[in-house]
């Protein structure tokens, strides 16, 4: 992952900030093809396949390694990540 930072100034802060967007960019694209490929693989895909337990399992694990931000955080940028994986996963599967 990222290497450990103590940026003293702003503009040390907001570059920082820039390689971390850009770690996360990269790494939620990633996530959006794997999640795709999920979407394939199960009988029923899409958003009408959302298992919300797995989902409660995911931000809880993640809370534990961002105590900081916790479930109540958490929960509403993994919902919005997963949305975001399954409306392109339906995109591409209306592609010829």
């Amino acid at each position: 992952m990222l290497r450990p930072e103590s940026p003293e100034t702003l503009d040390e802060c907001r570059q920082a900030i820039d390689r971390v967007d850009a770690a996360l960019a990269t790494l939620l694209e990633r996530r959006a093809t794997l999640a795709g490929t999920v979407q394939r693989l199960k009988p029923v895909g899409g958003f009408a396949g959302r298992d919300m337990e797995r989902e409660r399992a995911l931000v809880a694990a993640m809370a534990r390694r961002a105590p900081q931000l916790g479930e109540e955080r958490l929960a509403p940028v993994m919902n919005a990540v997963i949305e975001a994986g399954l409306s392109l996963a339906e995109d591409r599967a209306r592609r010829p």
